[in-house]
């Protein structure tokens, strides 16, 4: 336990840094995405680059606030958990008591 906090203070621990398997799904998709992009940059204006760009970026900053909220709720309810698991007097049938 000891470790995981210790690299958590030192910023060793960073899970957004994961990175995509070469063969994953996710990369294939990754990639599609990437193409689809180029081809569209190519057919459109400069304005309407300037557009899309700004549509790009705007999804960017939701998918990461969206990763950031979920990876904290997630965080959150596996705190709960370890809560509920320590919790002696929870009323387990072994300890006498039930619902």
């Amino acid at each position: 336990m000891r470790k995981i906090l210790e690299d958590l203070y030192f910023g060793n621990i960073a899970p957004y840094e994961k990175r995509m398997a070469a063969s994953s799904e996710l990369r294939r998709l990754a990639k599609r995405a990437s193409d689809c992009e180029s081809q569209l940059t190519e057919r459109l204006n400069e304005e309407e680059q300037k557009l899309l760009n700004v549509l790009i970026n705007a999804q960017q900053e939701i998918d990461r606030i969206t990763i950031m909220e979920n990876f904290i709720l997630g965080f959150r309810l596996g705190v709960r958990l370890m809560a509920e698991c320590m919790d002696e007097d929870d009323g387990d049938l072994a300890n006498g008591g039930g619902h």
